[in-house]
């Protein structure tokens, strides 16, 4: 790709750090990111673009790139997960950071290794993925229906290893490494400090289905450092995969869980998004299907918040707009600085 006449580059810095330069000084700069993924848009006059978003674990950004630049080959022929050179510019478009790329190749594997770059470019959850999975392990041991539990366990010796390592989504809250069981455990604490609050909750169902309300979502994405999601996912969505999943799993165990139970059980599955219109295949109609969708809402929200306050640079009173919360996040604590402690105990 032909280069412009720009200052000599500063050395790789972050993303976290190049949002943090003054947005009304362009500056050059020379960094290593993941390509995360593109999307090919047209413009009103019919000539097609791509918008490609990069990043590290400190946070990503957005870039245009023009039908007739070299970016915009280089991104629409590259798959996400590449690891890219890239040199540019720091610049905004209508107030967000959109530097202008003017180089960028991939890196080949001996780059990788010898730089060490993945530690830096993928994020992962910010607990101990060990300690997460021991304490989701202890949290089917507490269900107390018998036949509840077994099926919970029958869906995770099934899925194994592809659920503990998934993200919870492409990008909207957890979209990293091991997201899904940060998230699924954080609903399990919602869920369990909440429960004797609410005795019309059936503690069994509700933790059951807090558990399994996303285990549809380590089928529906792939790849280790880029998600997307896969065909499969695209074709039947993780609701109806984990309704699959737990529907496969009862059949498995004996005795077999009650029927009005296993019917319960899904329920909360096809109606934990909420809404219709949010994906869910049918509204929440029985106590413990409000408790989690509820719940699971709770830690969605509270995990765009979590990774707002991560990414925003430590000079930036607001985060970037966040479309999950419809917002702009505003960063800064409140003067008290009575705020909890991002990860509290269980």
């Amino acid at each position: 790709m032909p280069k412009e006449n720009v200052k000599p580059p500063m050395t790789f810095a972050t993303v976290a750090e190049l949002k943090t330069w003054p947005p009304d000084e362009p500056r050059p700069f020379t960094t290593v990111l993941l390509f995360l993924r593109a999307n090919l848009r047209k413009a009103r006059n019919g000539n097609e673009f791509l918008v490609a978003e990069l990043g590290d674990r400190s946070g990503s950004f957005s870039t245009t790139c023009f039908n007739d630049s070299a970016s915009f080959a280089f991104f629409n022929s590259q798959p996400p997960g590449t690891v890219v050179r890239v040199e540019g510019a720091t610049d905004r478009y209508q107030g967000k950071f959109s530097p202008r790329l003017t180089y960028v190749v991939a890196l080949g594997a001996e780059e990788i290794a010898s730089g060490n770059w993945l530690g830096r470019l993928v994020e992962a959850a910010q607990e101990d993925p060990v300690a997460l999975w021991d304490e989701f392990l202890a949290v089917i041991a507490a269900i107390p229906h018998e036949g509840l539990r077994a099926t919970v366990q029958q869906v995770f010796d099934d899925i194994g290893e592809r659920f503990r390592a998934a993200p919870a989504a492409v990008a909207m809250h957890h979209a990293y490494r091991h997201g899904l069981l940060e998230h699924t455990v954080h609903v399990s604490r919602v869920a369990r400090a909440l429960l004797p609050h609410y005795p019309q909750v059936d503690p069994s169902l509700a933790l059951a289905g807090v558990l399994l309300h996303d285990v549809g979502k380590a089928i529906e994405y792939e790849g280790d450092l880029a998600p997307t999601k896969s065909v499969t996912g695209i074709l039947q969505g993780h609701v109806v995969l984990g309704y699959r999943l737990v529907r496969q799993a009862a059949m498995k165990i004996k005795p077999r869980l009650d029927p009005i139970l296993l019917e319960r059980l899904e329920h909360i599955i096809l109606s934990h998004q909420g809404e219709l219109e949010w994906g869910a295949a049918t509204l929440a109609a029985t106590p413990e299907a409000v408790f989690v969708a509820l719940a699971d809402n709770f830690d969605a929200k509270m995990g765009m918040v979590q990774q707002a306050l991560r990414n925003t640079p430590v000079n930036g009173e607001f985060s970037d707009y966040l479309p999950g919360l419809k917002v702009s996040l505003l960063t800064t604590p409140p003067p008290t600085g009575a705020a909890a402690p991002e990860n509290p105990p269980a």
